[in-house]
């Protein structure tokens, strides 16, 4: 609970969550209408919007010398904008990068960061102007085409939005985070955006398919390129909210004797050159990259990274496409068009809506401007009419001035005039009495009736007015489209590219290593093949169980007691000479679940892959596909179904046309392995029948070299196999005199 003390001095109680939520509100309106979200309109937060004014109202003109950027920062902070010269600076320096905005509001001049990620100099040793675009924003500010409100401290008044010929919001794009939402606009061509707007005057109905053949996408600072299908860009653009995949751009340099490089001309927009290198030359030295030899960067005005792959018969594509799965030289650009309306209301708009809302503006902004016209039209109209009746009756305004002693009053009543032209006749110098000043006179005056009687047509004309800010968006194309230097597209379009089939060698260095894994499940990786089992150390109370050799490219499948498959990569698991990591922080395992079979995963490369048998403890199985076992999450994929109180038993890799199976009960049945149904999932068949017991194991094997087993140091094979060969489901009969006690076929 709180108190609060009123005015009157009495003291009023709040619950405390009541007035947590209050001011938490009022936090979060002022930081989205205040701080983070751009207005529809001119498409500026008040940071940028107080800049550009305080600049413009102090007259650092695109026309005039630079001026030290302190001295803007300084006069904004003064008189709008109460919140730090830090925060004013970094806005004022961002609208001046030319990497930064596609098309900057200030022109700077000294070090202004680096698409490098370089901060710019200190305030005190920088310049900085508007840009012939910014004064498009503001040139209309003098004629009342905007509301005007108090400053923070109420001694000066700020536009509420600006006139804005120029469509910033689209043409530059903005980014933010409010309280509870966020805005992140693409920067486009001003050329098309124009286009787009003129077809929306012509047919306000327009749909977005026609918009985007003259707006086809995001046009980037950077370049680059968009790899998106034309719908994913429709879906995007109509919903206000999406992904773009951006990449950079490449292309093929060819060397002596063969050879190539690779240089990297434009990179995705936002991302820092500096940084990006940085994280390729570590993933470089951690061998994450294993098709490149080696990075450099020759940059100096434009980029220019080289990248130089590991072999010549290396194909560029898959190298590339390497990188653009593991690096920023592909990125997504989620556009988010979140926006304040006119009414400085939040809301999410579609392309259609954000250019039909800057239309309304420019039409608001022409009605306004054009009633200004003709207020000052009027008042001049209403001076100069004075003027001529002073020039007809000349003697007598001379006599009632020297003789009369209320010479405005005797004026008003002797010809019928307003106060404003009384006085206009009475400030007249004796020079404006010309024979050639009455003439002026009369041509100003014709010419304003003229006018006035245009600008009544004009605002009575709905299909003049549009077809005047048609006229003014013509003439920001001319200005601003392809003639002028930030004109051109720079961001252009592919389709989508085919996804290739990225072998893991071009991710991941080739090397041989041993998987460990523990009776107590925890698991590792050693570099090399040929190690000692003597000398490889568990914790205290653990020991060996799997010892596997393979490689970093290869992946682990794990079947568990649930009768489910997990898989893992090699190059993922811990490595060194450690304990490594319990395998159930990597996997979804329950703690009563137990490992049945760690396999390396062989690739089904010629569409013939290898066959796993699947067995449970009651005796029923089936054969499975290995490439259907794969699990893609940690939760890991359900192939074996098991019934109440039955776990997974076996899971072995079918190596011939006959299966052995022995019970808990030491009985051996040996079938025929084409017996066994190809399944993805289920329960199976029976594959033993058990009157008490279970499954104890099996073995896939060639039915014409016989059975065998380890006795010893020999093996021991059994030819005549005619005793325990029948059907499967049948229960067996005891196995030949030698089979080992453990009722297991490797003898363990």
């Amino acid at each position: 609970m709180t108190i609060k003390i009123n005015n009157a001095g009495t003291i009023n109680t709040t619950l405390l969550d009541q007035a947590l939520g209050e001011r938490y509100l009022n936090y979060a309106m002022s930081t989205i209408t205040s701080r983070s979200l751009p207005d529809v309109r001119d498409g500026l937060k008040p940071v940028h919007r107080r800049i550009l004014y305080a600049m413009w109202e102090s007259g650092n003109m695109p026309t005039r010398p630079y001026r030290k950027s302190a001295s803007a920062v300084g006069y904004v902070m003064m008189r709008y904008h109460p919140h730090g010269d830090g925060a004013i600076y970094d806005s004022l320096v961002r609208m001046a990068q030319d990497f930064a905005m596609r098309y900057p509001l200030v022109d700077g001049q000294g070090n202004f960061g680096s698409i490098d990620g370089d901060n710019a100099a200190a305030m005190r040793y920088t310049e900085a102007r508007l840009t012939q675009i910014a004064e498009s924003l503001l040139s209309e500010l003098n004629e009342n085409a905007v509301d005007f409100l108090p400053s923070y401290n109420g001694s000066d008044k700020e536009p509420v939005v600006l006139p804005a010929r120029f469509p910033n919001l689209l043409a530059n794009g903005a980014s933010g985070i409010a309280v509870g939402m966020a805005t992140n606009i693409p920067p486009h061509n001003v050329s098309e955006l124009c286009d787009g707007l003129r077809q929306l005057i012509k047919n306000p109905q327009t749909p977005l398919a026609t918009l985007l053949k003259l707006i086809p996408g995001p046009d980037f600072p950077t370049g680059g390129i968009i790899v998106e299908t034309a719908q994913s860009l429709l879906k995007t653009y109509d919903t206000g909210r999406g992904s773009i995949r951006l990449r950079a751009r490449w292309k093929v340099e060819t060397l002596k004797s063969g050879q190539y490089q690779i240089v990297v001309t434009e990179l995705p927009y936002q991302i820092q050159k500096a940084r990006l290198i940085e994280k390729i030359a570590d993933l470089l030295n951690n061998k994450k990259l294993p098709l490149l030899a080696d990075i450099a960067d020759e940059s100096a005005a434009d980029i220019r990274i080289i990248l130089h792959p590991k072999s010549r018969n290396i194909d560029p594509k898959v190298l590339m496409e390497s990188l653009f799965r593991q690096t920023d030289l592909e990125v997504k650009f989620n556009l988010n068009l979140n926006v304040l309306n006119a009414e400085g209301i939040p809301g999410i708009l579609n392309l259609g809506q954000a250019l039909t809302a800057f239309l309304a503006h420019r039409h608001q902004v022409l009605c306004r401007r054009t009633q200004h016209r003709l207020d000052h039209i009027a008042q001049r109209l209403e001076i100069l009419g004075g003027y001529l009746v002073a020039y007809l009756n000349l003697d007598e305004v001379i006599r009632i001035v020297r003789y009369e002693d209320d010479p405005r009053t005797s004026l008003i009543a002797q010809f019928k005039l307003t106060e404003v032209q009384a006085d206009a006749i009475l400030n007249m110098r004796l020079k404006a009495l010309r024979k050639l000043e009455e003439f002026e006179i009369r041509s100003e005056f014709d010419a304003l009736t003229v006018e006035q009687l245009d600008l009544k047509d004009l605002l009575a004309d709905e299909k003049r007015l549009w077809q005047k800010i048609d006229q003014e968006i013509i003439d920001i194309k001319k200005q601003f489209g392809t003639q002028h230097e930030f004109g051109k597209r720079r961001t252009t379009f592919e389709e989508s590219p085919i996804a290739l089939i990225i072998p893991r060698e071009a991710e991941i260095e080739r090397e041989p290593v041993t998987v460990i894994c523990s009776s107590k499940g925890w698991i590792r990786t050693i570099k090399g093949h040929n190690l000692d089992p003597l000398e490889i150390k568990y914790k205290e109370g653990d020991e060996a169980r799997f010892i596997i050799q393979a490689e970093t490219i290869d992946k682990l499948l794990i079947f568990a007691s649930n009768g489910k498959f997990y898989t893992l990569a090699i190059d993922k698991l811990p490595r060194g000479r450690g304990f490594g990591d319990p395998i159930r922080l990597m996997v979804d395992l329950g703690h009563e679940d137990d490992i049945i079979t760690l396999l390396i995963h062989q690739p089904d490369t010629v569409g013939a892959g290898r066959h796993l048998l699947l067995a449970a403890s009651d005796g029923y199985g089936f054969l499975v596909k290995e490439k259907d076992v794969i699990a893609q999450t940690r939760t890991g994929k359900q192939v074996l179904n098991l019934s109440p109180g039955a776990k997974a038993k076996c899971c072995i890799s079918v190596q011939g046309d006959g299966i052995a199976v022995i019970g808990e009960n030491r009985k051996l049945l040996i079938f025929k392995q084409e017996e066994l149904p190809l399944m993805s999932r289920g329960r199976g068949v029976r594959l033993q029948y058990y009157r008490d017991g279970g499954l104890s194991d099996l073995k896939s094997f060639e039915l014409s070299t016989g059975l065998t087993w380890p006795m010893g140091i020999r093996t021991r094979a059994e030819t005549d196999l005619a005793p325990w060969l029948a059907r499967r489901g049948h229960s067996g009969r005891l196995p030949p005199v030698g089979f080992p006690r453990s009722n297991k076929f490797d003898g363990s």
